[in-house]
């Protein structure tokens, strides 16, 4: 009597689980429809050229044609990372940001940047330079995982030698914690 009992809890419990799980392909499967637009899915991007442009917040758009990066309204045209003192990992802030610079690499293979990596002044020349470095590698791992290749990318660090604030007041250290992506 308890292996029946149990064996229809089991059969209800399954079947109330398999009305709110949907297939994907209840349009027939097809990815590409026209619905989609060669736009950017919650998957990810579609099959084709994935390079339309697509709205986001604030106004941006996002799209990886070739001259996008120099569209002013193409979230591309941001070419700047802010990190927190002393720190190496790229801010929650600017994680998307980051990832559309390696998808961008990634649908243009012929494409390449340079990640130069900066520094405030606190702390010795060496321990600036070597955290620069750091902050440039987190970025171009981020862009790899988006699928751009080692050879698009170069590093290079600074240190605090080339800064873009010459106050000593924490706004002003707080943008030469950077590291800019310059297409070449």
């Amino acid at each position: 009597m308890k292996k029946l009992f149990f064996i229809l809890v089991l059969a209800l419990s399954i079947s109330a689980c398999g009305e709110r799980i949907k297939p994907d392909t209840e349009t027939g499967g097809d990815t590409t429809s026209a619905e989609n637009n060669g736009s950017a899915t919650a998957g990810g991007i579609n099959e084709g050229s994935g390079i339309g442009g697509v709205a986001l917040e604030g106004g941006k758009l996002v799209s990886y044609e070739k001259n996008a990066i120099a569209d002013p309204n193409n979230v591309l045209s941001e070419k700047v990372v802010y990190f927190a003192f002393d720190s190496k990992s790229v801010d929650d802030d600017y994680v998307e940001l980051v990832k559309h610079h390696g998808k961008y690499l990634s649908f243009n293979p012929d494409a390449s940047v340079r990640l130069e990596g900066h520094a405030d002044e606190r702390g010795t020349r060496e321990y600036n330079v070597a955290l620069a470095e750091k902050r440039a590698q987190s970025v171009k791992q981020l862009m790899l995982y988006e699928g751009a290749s080692n050879d698009q990318i170069s590093v290079i660090s600074y240190g605090e030698e080339k800064p873009v604030a010459f106050g000593h007041d924490e706004e002003s250290m707080s943008l030469n914690r950077r590291v800019e992506i310059v297409y070449q």
